[in-house]
């Protein structure tokens, strides 16, 4: 990451930090949906058709399957143009977004529908975490300082909030569950991005 990028993305970062955390103590053993819950969910749950379609298919990239199959796209594309910092960044900055939601989920004991934990949601943090790292990603290597943090922000809000629609509209999650995966994902993949450059940095200058 460029400096003045890093600089606008810890704060960014801190900030998510902070929105996380106090989810989580908010929504903490809970197994109903909040006043913002039902006021949102409300109006996007139980969409018909062909949104419906729609919403599956987006649930259906943040499985296993399909999320492992858009990992290996982007780590198969790093590796092709000899980006080996930018691969090793893909797989720690997802990686990494997605085992925070899974620990968070069980130390926040939030339900739905029955004993399924919710908080945050992973599928958004998963959908955040690699919009956000393929946006940092997208134009460096080429002589240029990379994405301002408009467009890249701007990458991580709109795949957060269509997988999010998706995890809402169907009834996995409750919107504040996609809020705290959402803010998941900006908090970690920047403090990623900053530890995977500075474990390379120092590399490169052992080796001169």
């Amino acid at each position: 990451m460029s400096a003045p990028l890093r600089g606008w993305l810890g704060v960014v970062a801190a900030l998510a930090a902070l929105v996380v955390l106090g989810l989580a103590v908010r929504y903490a053993g809970a197994s109903e949906p909040g006043r913002l819950d039902d006021r949102i969910g409300t109006a996007l749950y139980g969409v018909g058709s062909p949104w419906h379609e729609v919403a599956k298919t987006l649930d259906a990239l943040g499985e296993p399957a399909g999320s492992g199959a858009l990992m290996v796209g982007v780590v198969a594309a790093c590796l092709a143009a000899r980006r080996v910092r930018a691969a090793v960044f893909a797989v720690a900055g997802v990686g990494l977004a997605v085992g925070t939601a899974t620990l968070l989920k069980h130390l926040v004991g939030r339900t739905i529908h029955g004993d399924n934990l919710s908080y945050p949601s992973g599928h958004t943090a998963f959908a955040t975490a690699l919009a956000l790292v393929v946006a940092l990603l997208a134009t460096r290597g080429r002589g240029r300082e990379g994405l301002g943090p408009g467009p890249v922000l701007g990458a991580a809000l709109f795949a957060g909030a269509a997988m999010g629609w998706a995890q809402v509209a169907l009834g996995a999650h409750y919107p504040t569950d996609v809020l705290g995966g959402w803010c998941t994902a900006l908090a970690v993949v920047p403090a990623t991005g900053r530890l995977v450059d500075r474990i390379f940095d120092t590399a490169q200058r052992k080796r001169i």
